[in-house]
């Protein structure tokens, strides 16, 4: 999946306090997610099916809030 055809536009998370956080771009080539530290390094790149899985995933096995 490549994005080489337009600027990425990454967000990050509103509960993110610092800058230890991941940011994720969606784009018509799929998701893409990076390391805030280091934005012009490597990112993952996910297609739409496989994020939905993987969200789906965090959902469904998510600690309750304490």
């Amino acid at each position: 999946m490549a994005e080489n055809s337009r600027a990425l536009v990454w967000h990050k998370s509103s509960a993110c306090g610092n800058s230890t956080c991941v940011e994720v771009a969606i784009d018509v080539g799929g998701v893409f997610v990076r390391d805030s530290k280091d934005p012009d390094g490597s990112h993952l790149s996910f297609n739409r099916a496989d994020w939905r899985s993987f969200i789906a995933d965090l959902r469904d096995n998510a600690a309750p809030p304490c």
